[in-house]
């Protein structure tokens, strides 16, 4: 084992004093996995029921479990068919104190891979307008993929420092979560690798530029709007401190206080609106949260910023689109099709009010239905993963049917109508396929597919 950075270790001795012992000792012990269930798509049995390893719930989150070390769900069908996230218990901190709800405006400043992201939409259950910023753009990406394989429906992935986004969208949301980058104490145990990349000077570091994203947040919400600041780390420098300053320069925000239920029945109550995780206390890596509120503006303020239908943000699609893609879903048999109301570059899709996007890298805006090639309208694979799942008219894949699908071959059959169909795994959608002479043609994305 990779030992811990010693200036890490004796700072932590003297700040935990008797209970350093018990964490250090948790630090060679297995890290701890979660998996939490996603409310907006439901299989033909409980989740609980389907997945191997599932053992106690966590309690300061909703629909989410422990998940033993060996468990199989990360390469279960259902985790394809975006049934669950797999996602480390203390991580899923700040979005339950975030609360987000439905039909509010709520940005994710910092949110690749997507963990929070995903808890959010599900709180907000496809109502609402659900920002999602990532500034390194190989993981905005990553972010969108989790989105999409979620089924999240009005989410809008950008890639642009917070700096820009705060002169841009000034007042505009009604809840803000701020997973800040920071020295990530925190994966000490998952990734042991992480305590070679760290040193003293790490906390103070990161301080400097959460403090600036901190800054960023605090224009961006709206009187009486809702803020958490969350790090996977234990330095002071870039939690409690951070917070302290934040507060000093910002006199229109409070603490908030809350408590967080454990295991054991009892609860653990903020500190100054704070409150941190640790590993040798709960189940998962650790983590920190302070939950803020707006209560007023500074007379200098920009005036607010405004959702703006799609059709004003991009280009609106032609006649010919709207009913090619009326026509598939004619003969896809879905009754009442999601608006198409905006093109994306080439894609089509069907976006929430957005706030203003001239200049933003824009990766993924609502659901994206599909593209038109000639005279044909081909489906977005999001299209199929949508929450809740589209009555698209569907075949069940057997378990040696789903692996040939997910591995990206063609499956044979007879007695099908011709065209396109979703194909399901325990009642839900995992993809396309376009039945033609006996054969359905796998439309599952290559960049996915098991090899």
């Amino acid at each position: 084992m990779i030992p811990l950075p010693p200036a890490f270790a004796q700072r932590m001795q003297a700040e935990l004093g008797a209970d350093a012992n018990a964490y250090f000792a948790s630090l060679e012990k297995p890290y701890v996995r979660g998996l939490r269930i996603n409310p907006l798509k439901t299989s033909d049995e409980p989740i609980e029921v389907l997945i191997q390893g599932l053992t106690k719930p966590i309690p300061w989150a909703d629909d989410a479990y422990e998940l033993e070390i060996n468990s199989p769900a990360g390469s279960h069908p259902l985790h394809a068919c975006g049934a669950y996230y797999l996602q480390e218990p203390s991580a899923m901190l700040p979005a339950s104190l975030l609360k987000a709800q439905p039909g509010e405006i709520v940005l994710d400043l910092c949110a690749a891979p997507g963990g929070k992201s995903t808890q959010l939409a599900a709180q907000m259950r496809g109502q609402g307008t659900l920002v999602c910023n990532e500034i390194v753009r190989s993981r905005a990406a990553v972010l969108s993929g989790n989105l999409e394989r979620m089924g999240v429906c009005n989410a809008l992935v950008v890639s642009q420092n917070p700096e820009t986004l705060a002169q841009r969208w000034p007042g505009l949301f009604d809840a803000i979560l701020v997973d800040a980058p920071c020295s990530g104490e925190g994966m000490f145990r998952r990734h042991p690798e992480a305590r070679l990349e760290w040193d003293a000077q790490s906390p103070q570091h990161c301080a400097i530029r959460q403090r600036l994203i901190l800054d960023s947040a605090a224009s961006m919400l709206k009187p009486d709007g809702r803020l958490c600041y969350s790090t996977c780390t234990f330095s002071r420098e870039e939690n409690e401190d951070v917070i302290h300053a934040f507060l000093t320069t910002h006199p229109e925000f409070e603490p908030l206080a809350f408590s967080v239920p454990l295991a054991n029945g009892k609860t653990l109550s903020s500190q100054s609106g704070c409150v941190r995780l640790y590993p040798h206390t709960v189940g998962g890596e650790g983590h920190f949260a302070a939950l803020l509120r707006k209560t007023g503006t500074h007379e200098n303020e920009a005036s607010p910023a405004a959702l703006q239908a799609a059709q004003q943000l991009f280009e609106k699609p032609s006649a010919k689109d709207i009913a090619l893609f009326q026509a598939f879903a004619d003969d896809v048999s879905l009754p009442d099709p999601p608006k198409a109301n905006a093109l994306l570059g080439n894609l089509l899709i069907s976006a929430p009010e957005l706030p203003p996007l001239q200049g933003l890298k824009v990766y993924r805006a609502g659901l994206s239905l599909g593209r038109v090639k000639g005279k044909v309208f081909l489906p977005d694979h999001a299209l199929a993963l949508a929450a809740p799942p589209l009555p698209i008219r569907s075949l069940a894949l057997d378990d040696a049917q789903t692996a040939q699908y997910l591995r990206g071959e063609v499956l044979t059959t007879s007695d099908m109508e011709r065209g396109f169909w979703t194909v399901t795994n325990h009642g839900l959608p995992l993809g396309f396929v376009k039945h033609s002479d006996g054969q359905l043609k796998n439309h599952y994305p290559k960049g996915l597919r098991k090899r």
